[in-house]
This record gives C-alpha cells, sequence and structure tokens, in this order.
C-alpha cells in the first residue's frame, strides 16, 4: 500500500508515525505548504518524493492512497480531488466546513466505488471501543451524554504552538468529534439540535465558546460545551452515562464515573486511536470494503453541522 500524505503539520506526522507500524505500507510522498518543510518530512520518513502541490502526488505511479491533513477549508475539494485522480484518500475531519460540500464529497465517492474515509478518530480510540463494545453486547445503553471540549487558543496556534496558516472551528471541527460519536453510539438519529456561541475573536473572526444540545429519536440527549478559552487541562472528555455504569473517556483512557482506571488491554492491536483509524483505511482498500467512518457513515453528521450553523448565522448574523 503506497501512500501520499497532503499537510505535513503536527496532525500529518502523527498519521506518519502510526503508518510506519502498519505492515507494507510506504511513504511515497509528502506533501506541504512549504517545499523545505515537506522535503525534511519525506527525509524523516522515508518518501522518495516531496512538493507542494497535491496534483504532483495524485500524477504518480507509486501513489494508491492519499491522507489529507490540510487545513480544514481544503478538505471537500482535495477530497474529490483525489477521488477523481483514481486514488482511495482520508481525510481529516471536518470532512467540509458547510452542508454541501459534504453532499459533494459523498456523492463523488458513490459515484467512483473508491474508499473515503473521514477522521473520526473517536471511533477507533480504544476507550470509546470499550463503551461502543459493551452496548453492542447489550450490557450497556446510553441515556445521557455531557462532553466538554477545551483548549486555550486566543492566538493562531497548532497542537506544537506553532502558527497556523488557517482558521480553525469549534461548530466544523471539534463538534463533529461528538456529534458523530453521539449518533454512533446510539445508533440513532439527532433530531433536535440547539446551539449558542460567544462573541467573535477581534482577530480570529470565529467564536470562542460554544454550547451544543442535541436529542435523538430514541431520546438519548447530549450537552457539549466547547471553548479556546480555557486555560487548564486541555482537549475533549466525554461522559457516557447509561443504565448500568457511567464511564469518562479521555482520548485512549477510561474510567468509571468514580475515576476507577479500566483496563484497556486487548481492546485493540494498539493504544493509539490515530494508529488504529490509518489500519482501518488500509485494511478496508485492501478488502474491498466501506472503512467504519466512511464518508456514507459519517454524513448525517454534517447535515446536524449544517443546520446548527445555520441557527447560530441566524441568530448572530453569522456562522
Amino acid at each position: 500500500m503506497r501512500i501520499a500524505l497532503a499537510g505535513a503539520g503536527a496532525f500529518g506526522e502523527k498519521h506518519l508515525d502510526g503508518l510506519k507500524n502498519i505492515d507494507g505500507v510506504e511513504i511515497t510522498s509528502i506533501i506541504s505548504r512549504r517545499a523545505e518543510q515537506a522535503a525534511e518530512v519525506a527525509a524523516k520518513y522515508g518518501a522518495g518524493h516531496s512538493g507542494t502541490e497535491l496534483s504532483e502526488a495524485l500524477e504518480r505511479d507509486d501513489v494508491d492512497a492519499v491522507i489529507l491533513c490540510t487545513p480544514t477549508q481544503m478538505h471537500a475539494e482535495q477530497a474529490i480531488q483525489c477521488m477523481e485522480a483514481g486514488k482511495h484518500v482520508q481525510v481529516e475531519i471536518p470532512l467540509s466546513d458547510s452542508w454541501a460540500d459534504a453532499e459533494a464529497v459523498a456523492a463523488k465517492q458513490k459515484e467512483t466505488g473508491l474508499v473515503c474515509m473521514v477522521g473520526h478518530t473517536r471511533r477507533f480510540n480504544p476507550s470509546h471501543q470499550f463503551v461502543k463494545n459493551r452496548i453492542d453486547a447489550g450490557e450497556f445503553n446510553i441515556q445521557a451524554m455531557d462532553v466538554e471540549t477545551f483548549f486555550f487558543r486566543r492566538k493562531n496556534m497548532n497542537a506544537k504552538g506553532q502558527p497556523r496558516s488557517w482558521t480553525d472551528h469549534l461548530l466544523w471541527h471539534h463538534s463533529a468529534h461528538t456529534i458523530d460519536i453521539f449518533q454512533y453510539m446510539t445508533g440513532s438519529k439527532v433530531i433536535t439540535a440547539n446551539a449558542i456561541q460567544g462573541p467573535r475573536h477581534p482577530d480570529l473572526g470565529i467564536a470562542m465558546d460554544m454550547s451544543i444540545q442535541l436529542k435523538t429519536e430514541a431520546g438519548q440527549i447530549l450537552t457539549l460545551a466547547l471553548s479556546f478559552n480555557n486555560d487548564g487541562p486541555l482537549g475533549t472528555f466525554f461522559r457516557y452515562i447509561g443504565d448500568t455504569a457511567t464511564y469518562i473517556a479521555r482520548y485512549d483512557d477510561l474510567v468509571t464515573g468514580k475515576e476507577e482506571p479500566i483496563d484497556l488491554s486487548g481492546v485493540a492491536v494498539s493504544n493509539n486511536g490515530i494508529e488504529l483509524q490509518d489500519r482501518e483505511f488500509v485494511a478496508a482498500i485492501r478488502e474491498g470494503r466501506e472503512p467504519n467512518s466512511s464518508v456514507a457513515s459519517v454524513l448525517d453528521c454534517y447535515r446536524v453541522i449544517g443546520e446548527l450553523a445555520a441557527s447560530l448565522e441566524a441568530q448572530d448574523g453569522w456562522s
């Protein structure tokens, strides 16, 4: 499996580190906005080609699939570009920053039949897999989820603390993780969605604080708080409140509602959610099947986000 990676920033390297552990995978091309960065990362991970344009990788015969870790605003267009070139594609979350663009990517996947997967990592983290396994076994049913997504990002920096060339978004990016996992875990469609947001940052131009409420057809509710203003523990913390237990998931760790650690060894072949996500991408291509977190399976998440975006625009005159 010969893979090109576009977007060699902080998250791109997380994918490259995961791909190193998958048998039969070769990184053949690295694409980045800056030629120097692309060449440096290519040398580090043994890729024979580097460049600054995605089209360079798509024209190559030694590229079977592409992983996109590029700015959000480019995701939908580039995913379609990859499939039009006959390449399988995994696009990092979010799939798009509009409902229409999400639908366009799904339509292109259906037309080509290629694997198009979206990086909804929470489906792959062992902590969340443990909860899903209990649900599938009939041992646990979600009644409510309380989730906090907290960062301290008053300047436009990436996960390495380096200047970012694009602006992140609480709604289209960070809420997508939670809205998707809520529907995935409950197995039920969201029928009610509400959101409010705080004022825009004067320089970044985005809301720095947001609150979202969802309800499924089956009656489960989600309460999601998001902030770029939190000067404290960073990340997303999921509280699953169910009929037989309460679980708190923090990335690849899981505890009970009483903070008792849960042993996740044996849940998956790795404890790294990004690596497990990439393993699924490679396996789906090799086996000719639809992957978990395929564009089709995550599409309804973007319907909900699109409805929330329209609601926020109506409330405040902007989204």
